[in-house]
């Protein structure tokens, strides 16, 4: 079967999201890479305007089975992030505890749509923009 990994996008602010990301789930990046660090004579490498030479290009955080992925926009070649409500990052924590512990920390100065509660399905379930506007979901399975 095929994993999905979550590839987010930022507007100057990954390597400060990433971190964050990090110190919540725990790990290491197994890959992190700057613009600056693209080849000379790779496509793009010699057009990087300076002040994104130190944003990130590329991030890889491992989280259980699936990586966590993310860039840096530069907005001179069209791109920007636009954060609002048709994506979530959707985690199956493996117990109560951890579903608690996630919720409090991701959820902390961001957004929250619904706050960590059991749901008529049995399940424990929250959805919140953390403080970088990043959509999540968390759903653990209730044992009853």
């Amino acid at each position: 079967m095929a994993t999905l990994n979550p590839y987010l996008n930022f507007n100057g602010n990954t390597e400060e999201a990433f971190n964050f990301y990090k110190s919540v789930f725990g790990g290491d990046f197994t890959n992190l890479m700057r613009f600056k660090e693209m080849p000379p004579g790779e496509i793009g490498a010699d057009e990087i305007p300076k002040e994104y030479e130190n944003q990130i290009m590329h991030v890889s955080l491992p989280i259980g089975d699936s990586v966590l992925m993310g860039s840096d926009c530069i907005e001179e070649f069209g791109q920007k992030a636009v954060f609002g409500s048709s994506n979530y990052v959707s985690v199956t924590p493996n117990s109560e505890e951890e579903t608690r512990r996630l919720f409090k920390e991701l959820s902390t100065g961001g957004e929250i749509e619904m706050p960590l509660e059991e749901m008529f399905w049995g399940d424990l379930f929250a959805s919140f923009s953390d403080k970088f506007g990043i959509k999540w979901m968390l759903n653990y399975a209730m044992k009853k």
